[in-house]
């Protein structure tokens, strides 16, 4: 009688994986090595060696599965990571350029806006330049010896500048500037007033030739002027200091009689008596 033959039970060790095919592939195996005790009574040893055989290469078989598949799973992982470290890298990459660029339009903004204030700075700079010669060209409406006239900004700044020269007492230079102001402006309101203030200044500093030629040149521009009484009493003086006692006298007698109630024409008189 044939002794059956008793296998004992083999405890496989299966590869850990999470792969659904690796766990079919145990639960598999594990039922057919439960059924190994009952079908051995069946065979002799050599169909048992057998079976055990071709378990066994089963058994390898859905090991190297396994295997194969844990490995394309880890190698899956693998490529998974690397590619998200990839994308990482390129965020990072694009992130760092656009905080670059994000710096440089910064930058340019800021220097725009230096730009535009220096360039309204500018513009102001030159609408006030703009409204100055506009002011120096707008003629302004004066009163010299009580007449009102209009003369341009420069026109007057010019005469002003004549008669501060003057109230220094820089006779020679107040007399050079009244010149110069009469040439370039002949027709100007002033004329009068430079041509007397002329006259005084010569007179103050002794040209007296000089000083009578202007105030002559004030009595035929402008015969009925407030200035000429003065300007005739002036004339009388110059002929004094120069020696001419009858030009005097003519001069005084003349303004006497066209002036007569003039502060000039009063002086005139009391002169003339002073002569008889």
């Amino acid at each position: 009688m044939r002794r059956p033959i008793h296998h004992p039970r083999r405890f496989l060790r299966l590869p850990t994986a999470g792969s659904s095919l690796v766990q079919l592939a145990c639960a598999g195996l594990l039922g057919l090595a439960a059924c190994l005790p009952a079908q051995a009574a069946l065979f002799g040893d050599d169909e048992a060696r057998k079976a055990i055989l071709e378990l066994r290469a089963k058994v390898d078989a859905n090991r190297q599965s396994g295997d194969s598949a844990l490995a394309e799973l880890r190698r899956q992982q693998a490529e998974q990571s690397a590619n998200s470290g990839r994308v990482v890298l390129e965020l990072a990459n694009q992130l760092e350029a656009l905080r670059t660029e994000l710096s440089q339009l910064r930058g340019q903004n800021e220097q725009l806006a230096r730009d535009v204030t220096e360039l309204q700075r500018q513009q102001k700079s030159t609408l006030n330049l703009v409204d100055d010669r506009l002011r120096s060209l707008e003629p302004v409406r004066v009163s010299q010896d009580g007449v009102d006239f209009t003369v341009l900004p420069r026109e007057k700044a010019e005469f002003e500048a004549a008669m501060s020269a003057l109230r220094a007492a820089d006779f020679d230079k107040a007399a050079d500037l009244y010149g110069q102001f009469m040439r370039r402006y002949p027709d100007s309101g002033y004329s009068p007033a430079a041509l007397y203030w002329q006259g005084n200044a010569r007179y103050a500093s002794r040209d007296y030739k000089p000083a009578i030629d202007s105030y002559r040149a004030l009595i035929a521009k402008v015969p009925n002027h407030a200035r000429v009484p003065e300007a005739m009493l002036a004339i009388a003086n110059c002929q004094q200091e120069l020696k001419d006692a009858k030009a005097a006298k003519r001069t005084l007698e003349e303004l006497f009689k066209s002036y007569p109630k003039s502060e000039a024409g009063i002086a005139a008189r009391d002169r003339l008596a002073r002569m008889q």
